[in-house]
């Protein structure tokens, strides 16, 4: 169960309150060359930004705060939260499923217990302006290791794009604060897929941003999400969301 942000001040903020499962401590150590990396510095560096993320999550989620907010900040967090349910429900798919073995069955684990404290957080801060979780069917990458990787990296890697394209755009300072706090985390698991796919954490110097535009027509391309639950053979819905 992860915590309620909003009943917690940002001065009383633990890495233990925001990261209960170990998650996040878990991500970290996992990313290439994490083991040569000195623990005290290690921990200290993700605590910091732990906190500095929870904090401005926080803040945000409280009714004063969110009230202010404007139309086009209440829009891209709304993006934000419609990226976050397709990456959440993935992972929690793939995890459900058990078809996953080694480092793939990791991943989907430990990143998925991060993208699902995504979600609620978002939801948190939008309260009822939320948008709804549509249903996803995500056509038996989540039930073989070289296709979950491969669509892991893809997310991973539109995600982080994605956040890129709406910073320029957001007004306010403490809704760009949460949504970078966010965005290192996705650049973080991109990496760490990236590791595992075998391709470079890094392949450029530089990033571009992608517009919502485009992301919304990569992610219709992948005709992933649908109009109702996928239904089985034997009449039960499978475990998407």
């Amino acid at each position: 169960m992860h915590p309620d942000l909003t009943q917690l001040d940002g001065d009383d903020l633990t890495l233990a309150e925001l990261d209960r499962d170990g998650a996040l401590r878990e991500t970290c150590a996992c990313l290439p060359g994490a083991e040569q990396a000195g623990g005290d510095s290690r921990r200290g560096f993700l605590g910091k930004t732990l906190l500095a993320g929870g904090a401005a999550l926080a803040a945000l989620a409280r009714p004063s705060t969110s009230q202010a907010q404007s139309k086009g900040d209440t829009a891209i967090l709304n993006y934000a939260l419609a990226l976050e349910y397709l990456q959440a429900d993935f992972y929690t798919e793939a995890e459900r499923r058990k078809a996953l073995r080694g480092e793939s069955r990791k991943a989907a684990r430990v990143i998925g217990a991060v993208e699902r404290a995504h979600v609620q957080a978002l939801r948190d801060v939008l309260g009822k302006e939320a948008v709804k979780k549509p249903f996803f069917d995500f056509r038996g990458t989540t039930e073989e290791g070289e296709a979950f990787l491969r669509t892991a990296v893809a997310f991973e890697d539109l995600g982080t794009a994605a956040y890129k394209g709406q910073a320029p755009l957001v007004q306010s300072p403490q809704v760009l604060a949460a949504a970078l706090s966010i965005h290192t985390v996705e650049a973080r698991h991109a990496a760490w897929i990236r590791y595992l796919v075998g391709t470079s954490p890094s392949p450029n110097a530089f990033d571009e941003p992608r517009p919502k535009a485009g992301v919304l027509e990569l992610v219709a391309s992948t005709r992933f999400i649908v109009r109702s639950p996928v239904m089985e053979a034997s009449g039960d819905p499978r475990y998407t969301g």
